[in-house]
């Protein structure tokens, strides 16, 4: 619904999860975190889907906290997933985030929680919370330093200061860039180019990916084979290679 603060809308095979809130640019309160977590926990238990977009209404993706909202002690978090519902338990299936405009503070948390990002060339991302004498608790802290350089994941977090969504993408951050207003197409074209291939098999690498971060080398082939094993038994590993042989576009079952 156009008066949701969350409008959720299936596009092929891809989730795309908008927050609506843009006189407010985006800044998510507790209905809003509510929805998404919902739209999320829709993301992975649907069968019809296999990506997820993460976007905003209005030009802006998402300014953080609703502070007009926690003064009056409405919380944008709930217990166990963090931040917007989000940013402690991201989903199963990939996230890719569409950035336009801003994404400051818990916003550019939501980013650094997806898998992807692509974004406007306008788009400015920033971890400001040092300025007002707090801390970015929803992972920014956490996980930049794993996303950009040590030395400029520390010069943001601890200067607070922006950066620019060419930067972003010189070092990484960002997957691509397009004109303003083109992000959301442009990640739903990924999308697409991820919901051809195996679901099983894309939901695996991405566990792989997420988990092996804690594995030691020497049980990281083991932990490995535990995720990747079952997925080569199945009927839509049959179904992959028989597509090839066949030369046509392999139809998952998801088993």
């Amino acid at each position: 619904m156009a008066d949701s603060e969350v409008i959720v809308e299936k596009i092929d095979k891809t989730l795309v999860i908008k927050i609506n809130r843009p006189g407010a640019r985006n800044a998510v309160n507790g209905a809003t975190a509510r929805a998404i977590a919902e739209a999320v926990d829709e993301l992975d238990a649907s069968d019809d889907v296999a990506v997820g977009v993460l976007t905003g209404e209005g030009g802006t993706f998402c300014s953080g906290m609703d502070l007009k909202g926690f003064l009056t002690g409405d919380r944008p978090s709930i217990e166990g997933r963090g931040f917007a519902g989000l940013v402690q338990a991201p989903p199963r299936k990939p996230l890719i985030a569409a950035v336009e405009g801003y994404a400051l503070a818990g916003g550019c948390e939501l980013a650094l929680a997806c898998d992807m990002v692509v974004a406007a060339d306008d788009a400015k991302f920033g971890l400001p919370e040092v300025k007002r004498g707090l801390v970015p608790t929803g992972g920014g802290a956490l996980r930049l330093p794993k996303q950009l350089p040590y030395h400029l994941a520390m010069e943001l977090l601890l200067t607070g200061e922006w950066l620019t969504a060419d930067r972003a993408h010189h070092f990484g951050f960002v997957n691509r860039l397009t004109p303003a207003g083109g992000s959301l197409d442009a990640a739903l074209e990924i999308a697409a180019t991820i919901s051809a291939n195996g679901p099983l098999a894309v939901e695996a690498i991405k566990r792989i990916v997420v988990e092996s971060q804690d594995w030691s080398d020497q049980e990281a082939f083991k932990r490995q084979r535990e995720i990747s094993d079952p997925i080569f038994g199945t009927a839509d590993a049959k179904e992959g290679a028989r597509a090839f042989a066949e030369k046509r576009s392999p139809v998952w079952v998801r088993a």
